[in-house]
C-alpha cells in the first residue's frame, strides 16, 4: 500500500458528494462513541479477529 493520495484531490465527484459522505462519517462515529456497551481492549479485539481468520483459513484448506 504504497499510494500515495493528495489531500488536494477529492475523491469524490462533487462537494455535495464529499459534504454527505462528511455527515455519514460524523454520524457513525457519533453512534460509536454514544454506544453504552463496554469497550473491548485492542489486544483481545485483535486475538478475536484472528481467531475469525484462522477458522477462515482452516475452512478453505479443508474445501
Amino acid at each position: 500500500m504504497s499510494a500515495q493520495l493528495s489531500p488536494i484531490v477529492s475523491e469524490f465527484e462533487t462537494q455535495e458528494q464529499a459534504d454527505s459522505y462528511d455527515l455519514w462519517f460524523r454520524a457513525k462515529v457519533q453512534e460509536a462513541l454514544d454506544d453504552p456497551r463496554p469497550s473491548i481492549p485492542h489486544d483481545e479485539a485483535m486475538a478475536l479477529v484472528e481467531q475469525r481468520l484462522a477458522a477462515k483459513r482452516k475452512a478453505r484448506a479443508g474445501s
